[in-house]
């Protein structure tokens, strides 16, 4: 083999000035939500392990080493061919450019330019080369959106990415923090670059690095642990027990089996979470997730674990038992099951911690009608927080209700279903904010998706309450309309200027929940600019919502006018829509919602 080299590099040394391209087949960028929330989590949770708000910025050089593992370049003259790793270039470079978007108005803020792109001759290429994302790269690197739908999957994929770091960045890191954790990536998060000057040489490397010594993964770790310790008499039949376990989970994802095993665990032994602060050490939630293995040999006596019949039940009734719900709401979590409709919802949202407590109440002796009203308590439960959170524009990103979601799994393992429904329903007494808290909810870049949910299930409840099927999944996407968003107002400033002398008072009502409908995607391009005079006709042939607009829905309409007499609810026909009318609108979808979160429900043991 021609001459290779291994450095270890700093993001600043691996990305300044240097140019990366990709062989046409291997382009597509494959990251999901969990890798990209993994790693933002786990470098979030690294940096601040060591960040105080009194150091100074040169104090960053003193703070934790992180590697994020390596990569294989095919130099080739001046640029280097990425063999492995590019998805992980890719995730960083997305990651710098919400940092460069995030810093953007700061006078201390950390350049990060010369890291994405450089630029020759007055034409700016980025620094991984690959032309079919060129136009999703400068928008996102612009802070403009762009349209997806015709793009291909990977690019589709880079777009989505990006908001998923956008909205779980964490908020700890937002402000004083930002510049602070911005020098410790680009310093001190290492990656090796194993660099060969042909080919045939990084392919070679990188075959060896991947087939060579197939690794013990953590969970053939545990399993070797368990096995051991229980007698040979029974060691047969746990086995098959453990073996028929995970290749079920197996076939239903990759890495779905040390998903599974870190909700199992974390939802009914952990005990403690670490503490952001300085020197706080990782506590079981936390090693759970990184070495469940080791953490169950260190803690084997405390969780039961003592005796051969201990680890034999650990496998053959727990294991079994925690692992097929697991896969129940996995499957939950992607089709509407009826009872545990809550669980697709919460799922629709990217709400990846529900699994673990949704697990904590459960116990193995619990016959199906208790296991699936404890879910759906829980489920439920998460539902109105969740909705309370975005109502208020709350984040609900991982890093941000871990603690939140650890302490309320605490507090209900394994409690029946009255003392667990009303333990939820205490917990969300406890919150500080709900609907009546926020009068002024609207639609910005950031919560567009989640807000599309929440104007899913508005529209939803008033044809089912009307005694119409669900189209919720239809609503959401699962259909050959693709509904969107659709503004009542259209964006002109100029028709409202009466009512909203500065365009930007107009533009804060327009974005506004009472202003807006879901419509089909297809309608927005034909009406959507239209006054609202000429639209009305239009929204009378729509959903149940929209048509609530027009005088027409108020005649020859018995489910629907049985529902408003029943609930009550401030359903009005507007000939015009202007400030006040937005307004009211804005109150009834308020209350619409206040009946489909209603606290009050988990005491009735609802499930609906």
């Amino acid at each position: 083999m021609r001459e290779i080299l291994g450095k270890a590099k700093t993001v600043r040394e691996l990305l300044k000035g240097i140019k990366y391209s990709i062989d046409s087949y291997q382009r597509e960028y494959k990251w999901h939500e969990k890798q990209i929330k993994e790693l933002l989590n786990d470098l979030s949770e690294k940096f601040l392990e060591e960040y105080q708000p009194v150091h100074p910025r040169k104090k960053v050089a003193d703070y934790p080493h992180y590697f994020l593992g390596s990569i294989i370049i095919s130099r080739k003259e001046s640029t280097g061919f990425i063999v492995d790793g590019q998805q992980r270039l890719t995730s960083l470079t997305l990651l710098l450019i919400l940092l460069r978007n995030l810093q953007k108005d700061r006078a201390d803020k950390v350049i990060v330019d010369e890291l994405i792109f450089s630029e020759q001759y007055g034409q700016k290429s980025f620094n991984i080369d690959v032309d079919e994302r060129v136009l999703a790269m400068e928008a996102l690197y612009d802070g403009q959106p762009i349209d997806v739908t015709d793009r291909t999957e990977s690019v589709q994929n880079l777009i989505a990415r990006y908001c998923d770091l956008e909205d779980n960045f964490p908020d700890e890191l937002r402000e004083h923090a930002l510049p602070y954790f911005a020098d410790w990536l680009l310093e001190n998060v290492h990656l090796v670059e194993i660099t060969a000057y042909a080919d045939e040489d990084a392919y070679t490397i990188f075959e060896t690095m991947n087939d060579r010594g197939l690794s013990l993964s953590p969970t053939d770790m545990l399993k070797g642990y368990l096995l051991a310790n229980i007698d040979e008499s029974k060691r047969t039949s746990a086995n098959a027990r453990w073996r028929d376990r995970i290749r079920e989970l197996n076939e239903a994802g990759k890495e779905v089996e040390s998903d599974c095993l870190k909700a199992w665990l974390r939802s009914q032994y952990a005990t403690k979470i670490r503490e952001r602060k300085r020197g706080a050490k990782p506590e079981d939630f936390d090693r759970i997730g990184t070495e469940f293995h080791r953490w169950l040999r260190e803690v084997a006596d405390t969780v039961g674990l003592e005796q051969s019949e201990d680890y034999y039940r650990f496998i053959d009734r727990d294991f079994d038992f925690y692992s097929r719900q697991y896969l129940r709401l996995m499957e939950a979590s992607e089709i509407l099951v009826p009872g545990l409709e809550h669980v697709l919802y919460n799922a629709q949202l990217g709400f990846t911690l529900q699994y673990m407590l949704l697990l904590a109440p459960l116990h193995p002796d619990d016959n199906k009608a208790i296991i699936d009203q404890k879910m759906a308590l829980v489920a439920r439960y998460l539902d109105i927080l969740l909705a309370w959170r975005l109502w208020n524009f709350r984040s609900i990103a991982y890093s941000t209700m871990q603690y939140a979601i650890f302490r309320v799994m605490y507090d209900i393992r394994g409690l029946d279903t009255d003392s667990l429904a009303l333990k939820l329903y205490e917990s969300l007494t406890k919150e500080d904010q709900n609907f009546t808290s926020n009068d002024h909810l609207r639609m910005h870049q950031q919560n567009r998706y989640p807000l599309h949910r929440i104007l899913a299930r508005l529209t939803d409840y008033v044809e089912t309450q009307s005694g119409q099927p669900s189209h919720y999944l239809e609503y959401v996407g699962e259909g050959k309309t693709r509904y969107e968003v659709e503004h009542i107002w259209a964006d002109h400033a100029e028709r409202h200027t009466e009512e909203f002398p500065h365009p930007a008072d107009f533009t804060e009502h327009r974005n506004r929940i009472g202003g807006l409908l879901l419509l089909p995607k297809s309608f927005n391009a034909s009406y959507g600019d239209l006054p609202f005079a000429d639209k009305l006709p239009h929204y009378n042939t729509h959903n149940l919502l929209a048509r609530s607009l027009h005088p027409q829905c108020y005649e020859h309409n018995p489910g629907f006018l049985h529902f408003v007499q029943q609930s009550g609810l401030p359903f009005a026909a507007m000939t015009v829509f202007k400030k006040d009318e937005l307004e009211t609108r804005s109150l009834l979808y308020r209350q619409i919602a206040e009946r489909i979160w209603n606290p009050e429900d988990l005491l009735k043991g609802a499930t609906a």
